[in-house]
């Protein structure tokens, strides 16, 4: 409790001599001298206490891409001042935020998996007012440039409502060395082989020079340096002419130093090159017969031997993809990544035929496509017939320490990678791990699998990061040397080793030329690019070892990587004999003309028919394994003919009278019939939205009655595909908007019925994260000064609280009171 107007207390002696002397007033009556109790306590004032004692500071550090390199010069001081600067009863909390948001646990920050290239404000508002404790004054206080990738829109109504005032320390850029792209255009469709139009404008500081790269698929197209006018701005227009169909994706960057925002320096879009449907063929091979057979069905096809250039763009506008005897690793990952969505939710086709480089041999068990093949690839336990004996090279420098989504580290996706190696090697294989940095340690000697499983995947997920670099030539000495106490097999080594620092090539080449002379074989699983500093020592150590190589730069898919390369090297096999045909009637499905298939193919991969699959024809072996195999995968169709129709091992099936019958009629098949008169859509990309416009024409009145669209999409490289809403806008006329991520690729399709209309990539050309409108920085200066708050200029003064902040008066209940308790008494008095 505490009185605001003490002094008023001295009116109760004068109160007692009034009512002595003037006893006429009757001043003694219980009634009345309630009143003139409640008189005092109003001229006093008291007040109690609604809050605790302290300040509870609530610090949202902005740790966005356009944000955290202002802020870190002053970072570290502000929050020692903060700390410093608070009382004994105040509390000091900090959320880190950017797209996501994060209370910091410890003394610094360490953050995961946050997005940063958005800044989240009310996120962070949110979580700051979700977790305030209402008893105890509470503030906000931002670190921040100011900007927000979302509105602030009712932000002062909740800080209002949980009275937490929004207080504001901003950081500010030099804006006359910010150069920016203001501009890109392009058509979204142009003809293939047509020339397009690019269209850049940008804008920076008077007579500024300003380098610009543009790119198509990251392949450079054009540079130069050009100077801005006298109004600070510039426009550039140039023509590519692009020849192969699909969508690409072009980019401009500008190159400016010491520019305090490069975010703004880039901008991107796709620009889908149109050339009808078509068949894409990945093949190994220069003069794929295939190819040939392929080019009498009517469709044009697109046969291609290099793969870099492949991206989720590729996909546009056709109508089933062959992979020939490709292995995964050779194929890029957004590319391969891609496939799974293209099937089953854009109404794609996909075949897989045989060879040494396909199915498991290839490395595709367990990639993204996997279980959209009707095959499962690896083998069973009972049909290997070579024992392997299997040394894992382990980087474990600092590097592995940094943190990735869900609280793990580099190294912890390691391990789990490593375990899942021992977990698929067979009864009759054995396994080493070393851990290396500056020199190998012996994590697990070479043991048989049998029996020692769950031992030894304990002991791997126990290696820790503990710095250094990888010193690559040590770990495969030892690894060589602990490998050649294994009885006769095959013996294999998986380097895992980063990118950008593997160190000590050593003499590294005469060493792998005595493992592939005595029979083994390396691969490389490189963490990063292949355009790291190290990343072409450690493809040429896969080359000279036999083996493949790999990189990846999320952490997160290692475990699937490792898990590619075991079941290619111990649990895949491509039987190199002669095998007789027995066929099904199963190939009543794809075509009612009964197949007059050959006697015999020359080799095939040893694989299993997945259930709700169809095989026309299996093995005639003791395996009775598939050898054509097809199944629906949601709106697409899937098949995998598991022996080669190319290249080695073909000679007997190209000889086949009903080789290029057979596949038409598959492939035929496989495309199905895509076409739907009457039903079309339309879509473009508004600021940050999608928006898709279905039209459909009276014959699909009936169907419209019985059931409704849907329009299912999906992000970047994610495979789980989401579903948009429609909005009858009129009859024959459906639409959706979908919000968009910047700079995110988004695929999808329009589905009703049997008909589906893919369409994408699509994405967004401006970077919200980067955008430095007046009107933001206005909003946040509005909102701050609504909820009682504002900019501060020492930090130290943030802790200061108001007493009324703390304190409510009590004098507007015992004025209610006082009014009350008087009408009581003057109608006590007229009744009486």
């Amino acid at each position: 409790m505490w009185i605001s107007n003490p002094e008023w207390f001295l009116l109760a002696p004068a109160m007692l001599f009034v009512g002595w002397f003037l006893k006429a007033l009757r001043l003694w009556l219980p009634l009345r001298i309630a009143c003139l109790v409640l008189v005092m306590l109003i001229l006093v004032n008291p007040h109690w206490e609604r809050l605790r004692p302290g300040v509870d500071l609530w610090v949202l550090v902005d740790q966005s891409d356009s944000a955290r390199d202002l802020l870190a010069p002053s970072l570290k001081e502000w929050e020692q001042l903060l700390e410093e600067s608070k009382g004994g009863d105040d509390t000091l909390s900090v959320i880190d935020f950017a797209g996501d948001a994060t209370i910091r646990m410890g003394e610094a920050s360490e953050i995961l998996s946050m997005q940063t290239n958005q800044t989240d404000l009310p996120l962070a508002v949110n979580m700051a007012v979700a977790n305030n404790d209402t008893r105890r004054v509470s503030k906000v206080l931002l670190l921040s440039d100011g900007y927000s990738t979302e509105s602030l829109h009712g932000l002062n109504d909740m800080l209002r409502e949980a009275e937490m005032p929004l207080h504001h320390r901003l950081v500010h850029f030099d804006e006359e060395n910010d150069a920016r792209v203001v501009s890109f255009r392009a058509p979204s469709q142009v003809q293939a082989g047509e020339p397009t139009m690019l269209d850049i404008e940008m804008q920076g500081s008077v007579n500024q020079k300003i380098d610009y790269r543009i790119r198509r698929n990251k392949e450079v197209i054009g540079k130069g340096e050009l100077t801005l006018g006298s109004d600070g701005r510039q426009r550039l227009r140039l023509t590519d002419r692009v020849f192969e169909p699909g969508s690409h994706h072009f980019e401009v960057e500008l190159i400016t130093p010491n520019d305090p925002r490069p975010g703004n320096n880039r901008s991107s879009l796709w620009t889908e090159m149109t050339a009808g449907p078509r068949i894409i063929l990945l093949t190994a091979y220069e003069n794929d017969p295939v190819g040939k057979a392929l080019a009498s069905l009517g469709l044009p096809v697109q046969q291609l031997t290099q793969f870099a250039n492949l991206n989720e763009g590729s996909l546009s506008g056709a109508r089933a993809v062959i992979i020939n005897n490709v292995p995964a690793n050779v194929l890029p990952g957004e590319f391969l990544e891609s496939l799974a969505f293209y099937v089953s939710e854009q109404g794609g086709g996909l075949a897989m035929l045989g060879g040494k480089y396909s199915f498991g041999s290839g490395g595709y068990y367990r990639s993204p496509i996997d279980e959209v093949l009707p095959v499962s690839m690896e083998l069973k336990e009972d049909h290997k017939k070579l024992a392997v004996a299997m040394a894992i090279v382990l980087d474990r420098s600092g590097s592995m320490g940094a943190g990735v989504a869900g609280g793990r580290t580099k190294m912890d996706l390691a391990n789990a990678g490593a375990s899942d190696t021992v977990e698929l090697m067979g009864a009759n294989d054995a396994v080493t791990v070393f851990a290396v940095d500056s020199e190998p340690h012996v994590i697990v000697p070479l043991t048989a699998v049998t029996g020692n499983q769950g031992a030894i995947q304990n002991r791997i997920r126990r290696i820790v990061s503990m710095g250094g670099g990888i010193f690559v030539y040590t770990g495969l000495v030892a690894a060589w040397e602990e490998l050649q106490k294994a009885p006769a097999g095959q013996k294999h080594i998986i380097l895992f080793a980063d990118a950008a620092d593997a160190e000590e090539p050593g003499k590294y080449k005469a060493l792998l030329d005595e493992i592939t002379n005595n029979g083994g074989t390396v691969s490389v699983i490189g963490l990063g690019t292949d355009k790291n500093a190290d990343a072409n020592f450690l493809k040429d150590v896969a080359k000279r070892g036999n083996g493949r190589i790999f990189f990846n730069n999320d952490p997160a898919k290692l475990p699937a990587i490792f898990a590619q390369e075991t079941v290619a090297v111990t649990r895949s096999a491509f039987l190199e004999e002669t095998v007789g045909l027995q066929p099904t009637a199963d190939w009543m499905e794809i075509s009612a003309q009964p197949m007059q298939w050959p006697s015999v193919v020359d080799g095939y991969n040893l694989s299993y028919l997945r259930t709700r699959a169809a095989s026309a024809v299996n093995s005639k072996d003791e395996y009775h394994a598939p050898m054509v195999a097809f199944w629906r995968r949601g709106s697409g169709r899937s098949a995998a003919v598991t022996f080669p129709l190319s290249g080695p091992f073909s000679d007997s099936i190209r000889a086949w009278p009903e080789y290029g019958n057979f596949i038409q009629t598959l492939i035929r098949w496989l495309v199905g019939n895509q076409e739907h008169p009457g039903l079309g859509i339309r879509t473009r990309v508004d600021g940050s939205t999608l928006v898709t416009d279905l039209f459909y024409s009276d014959e699909w009145d009936d169907t419209i009655a019985d059931s409704t669209p849907s329009i299912v999409y999906t992000q970047g490289g994610i495979d789980e595909a989401k579903e948009g809403q429609w909005e009858r806008m009129a009859p024959g006329h459906f639409v959706t908007r979908i919000p968009l991520e910047d700079h995110t690729p988004y695929r999808g399709a329009v589905q009703w019925n049997d008909a589906t209309i893919p369409f994408g990539p699509l994405a967004t050309q401006e970077n919200r994260e980067w955008d430095t409108a007046p009107a933001q920085l206005n909003a946040l200066q509005a909102t701050a000064n609504a909820s009682g708050g504002g900019a501060v200029t020492l930090l130290e003064t943030i802790w200061e609280s108001e007493d009324q902040e703390r304190f409510q008066s009590l004098r507007p209940i015992l004025l209610i009171a006082l009014i009350f308790l008087f009408l009581v008494e003057a109608a006590w008095r007229r009744l009486r």
